[in-house]
């Protein structure tokens, strides 16, 4: 029986095992998370709580459960070499070396990439390590969006319009910025309609998931803050309702394209999750940005719906043979929605009670994310507690599994009661035709 290290302790990571488990090939899987995750710890038979860039406590754990390879759920271990140093000890993982990992840990990295090797998808952009020409730049390019170009768990972008109004405040934020890191990367204000392309990669050969649109704003009508996704919805189709089938090929084909350019610079096989973040334009597809992981709650729409033997399909992004796994999805769309505390994001409840027990588990799946479990309960611990995903041939069914079981929750929580309905995805096709004439 092999033995599987998942590495990470969020919804996704328990969305990971899970799938891991239900693969034909029995497998027995162990893990290193940040928290204790009441949903991970019922589908594996050992559990270490530590820091997620203690790679020296990583690798000692692996070692003593004497695992077969590693999965990598979030991105600061991938960022700080986690791959790099489970493979030194003799076990390899589904997941990007340091080097290859940039993709995600640099923003001007992945920019700088696509503009080396010619490939398509980037917008206008121009990395800033001073204010030398900053003013310039910024007029003759329009509105525009800051990005610091480290990890900021999907909360660091700031967009004229929505995050500063003025040229003058956008160039302010960028200064501080500057001071505080170092280097910042401003790129032109695309407008459109924002996709995630998730993309299993072993080097040489790519196996791509289903669609996926994620809501990054707190509240109902794409209102409020940023936050680390509040939910996502896939297709029976694979692709999603505003987008041309030219818009899924040219995705794929840039995620294909930055496979072989890795290679070419470095000379390693990406191993992992390609995770292309694009935007339908007027005139095609631009990326946003890449991860080096699953989407967090993409995973939670992609995997439930993978036929395929996942414990199979990692072995082959390791073995470099994912060219020989037919990739099988249910024909089922998906909506998942997060529970998350009162004040999420900027000023989050915590060790408040959350009471489930009256969902009914037959009609949606239930993902653990940042909760405690105690002896009378689930309590909360300060960011998305719950994700709960329904599926269905129909997009508005699965819609209504969720909603209606997520209404049963109970505590100082909240969700977004708009996603995946059919008043919202009508706006955005509406919004994205208007576009495009």
């Amino acid at each position: 029986m092999k033995k599987i290290l998942l590495v990470g302790s969020e919804a996704r990571g328990h969305c990971i095992a899970e799938t891991l488990k239900r693969s034909a090939t029995s497998c027995d899987v162990v893990c290193f998370g940040s928290s204790d995750n009441p949903g991970i710890k019922k589908v594996t038979s050992a559990y270490e709580v530590g820091k997620l860039d203690d790679l020296g406590s990583i690798v000692v754990f692996a070692k003593a459960q004497k695992v077969d390879f590693a999965v990598i759920s979030p991105e600061l271990p991938l960022s700080v070499g986690v791959v790099d140093a489970l493979e030194k000890a003799g076990m390899p993982s589904v997941g990007p070396l340091k080097k290859l990992a940039q993709l995600e840990s640099s923003k001007s990295f992945t920019r700088d990439l696509l503009e080396e090797f010619n490939i398509f998808g980037n917008p206008k952009f121009k990395v800033f390590k001073n204010n030398e020409g900053l003013a310039e730049w910024v007029k003759e390019v329009g509105q525009f969006v800051i990005k610091p170009d480290g990890l900021t768990c999907g909360k660091g972008v700031l967009v004229q319009g929505d995050h500063f109004a003025s040229y003058e405040e956008g160039i302010d934020r960028t200064e501080t910025l500057i001071k505080k890191d170092g280097k910042v990367v401003l790129e032109e204000k695309l407008v459109g309609q924002e996709f995630s392309l998730i993309s299993l990669c072993d080097g040489d050969h790519l196996l791509h998931f289903p669609a996926v649109q994620d809501h990054k704003r707190a509240f109902v009508g794409d209102e409020g803050p940023n936050t680390g996704g509040m939910g996502s919805y896939s297709m029976a189709d694979g692709s999603l309702p505003f987008l041309q089938e030219s818009d899924i090929k040219a995705s794929r084909s840039i995620n294909e394209q930055v496979a072989k350019a890795l290679k070419k610079k470095f000379g390693m096989d990406y191993k992992g999750v390609l995770y292309g973040g694009f935007i339908a334009v007027k005139d095609g597809v631009r990326l946003i940005e890449y991860n080096a992981r699953f989407g967090d709650p993409e995973a939670i729409n992609i995997l439930p719906v993978l036929k395929s033997n996942f414990v199979k399909v990692c072995e082959a992004v390791i073995d470099g043979t994912l060219d020989q796994i037919v990739p099988e999805f249910l024909e089922q769309a998906t909506v998942c929605k997060y529970i998350v505390p009162e004040g999420y994001p900027t000023s989050a409840v915590k060790d408040k009670l959350v009471d489930i027990s009256k969902i009914d588990t037959s009609k949606v799946k239930i993902y653990f994310a940042s909760v405690n479990e105690k002896e009378n309960g689930l309590y909360l611990a300060g960011s998305r507690a719950i994700a709960l995903v329904g599926t269905d041939p129909d997009l508005y069914k699965a819609e209504e599994k969720v909603e209606t079981e997520i209404k049963k929750i109970t505590g100082p929580v909240f969700h977004r009661e708009d996603i995946g309905t059919k008043e919202l995805i009508e706006k955005r096709i509406g919004i994205l035709r208007g576009i495009r004439g």
